[in-house]
């Protein structure tokens, strides 16, 4: 009896044991093996990462480049458009000179339709002349009725020349560079006709005769004769540039400066104000346009 029970003893002490290693075995595998799959998956996702690391840096080297060149684009745009600002300024000012031209081509030919009409009413006038002519010469043959001299007639003050005659000779004189006869004729013009609107334009030549001949003191003084005297007068605007135009020839740049920005302000849509932007612009300094009304700005 005591050797069984000393057997089942031995054998439940050799199997007991047996199962806490059994169990710790198997979580050790267990343990590894969801390392192992935590090392795999670690791996892969460094793949991953270093894969999508790679596109960015290429994405990032593209952008790099893109913007070089778009530097260079907009370097060269820049450039381009200064100098097509340039040409624009010297198209601008010739277009302006052939437009004053043209304008002088049209005063002058209506000068001609009036030499020609005045021509026609002289005709008319003499015909009328020689037709009471003969009647008047045989009532009135060797003096009055009662045999008598009649009297000298008195002399007459010099009249005026009519006005569209005085002014288109003086236009033509002053196209043909008669500088001298074209500015006593505009001045008859400012003399006999103050208050008409020919006398600004006429005013306005002879200021232009002085510029272009390089007086600029006798220019300036006669713009300043259009603006202050003939205020509304369509040649104002261009009496304004050419006065800040003989500022800057007489290096009173500031001057001239203030003169084209008022230039600017007073008559903003005026091709003389775009000249202005354009002279200015040229002189390095720049005028932001005006917004149309209702915008700020």
């Amino acid at each position: 009896m005591k050797m069984k029970t000393f057997v089942t003893l031995a054998v439940l002490a050799f199997f007991i044991p047996a199962f806490p290693a059994h169990a710790v075995s198997k979580e050790i595998i267990q343990l590894q093996t969801q390392v192992q799959e935590l090392q795999d998956a670690i791996a892969h996702l460094q793949t991953t990462n270093d894969e999508r690391m790679g596109v960015l840096q290429h994405l990032i080297e593209q952008t790099a480049d893109n913007v070089n060149k778009m530097s260079v684009t907009v370097t060269q745009l820049q450039n381009k458009l200064g100098s097509q600002t340039d040409s624009l300024s010297q198209k601008t000012e010739g277009v302006s000179g052939q437009v004053q031209s043209l304008n002088d081509s049209i005063d002058e030919l209506k000068s001609r339709l009036g030499r020609i009409e005045k021509q026609l009413t002289d005709m008319q006038g003499q015909m009328a002349n020689v037709n009471a002519g003969p009647a008047q010469g045989a009532s009135n043959s060797g003096g009055l009725a009662d045999g008598s001299t009649p009297p000298a007639a008195a002399p007459t003050a010099r009249q005026a020349p009519p006005l569209q005659q005085l002014y288109q000779s003086g236009l033509r004189d002053y196209n043909s560079a008669k500088y001298d006869l074209a500015t006593s004729e505009f001045s008859d013009v400012v003399k006999f006709y103050p208050h008409e609107d020919l006398a600004g334009n006429a005013q306005y030549y002879i200021a232009e005769i002085s510029y272009r001949q390089g007086k600029y003191p006798a220019a300036i003084k006669g713009y300043d004769a259009v603006l202050e005297q003939f205020p509304g007068n369509a040649k104002a605007p261009a009496a304004q540039l050419r006065k800040g135009e003989s500022l800057i020839e007489l290096n009173q740049r500031d001057a001239g400066i203030r003169e084209m920005r008022s230039l600017i302000q007073r008559y903003p849509q005026s091709p003389e104000a775009q000249q202005a932007r354009n002279r200015l612009n040229a002189l390095g300094i720049r005028i932001t346009p005006k917004p149309p009304a209702g915008q700020p700005q």
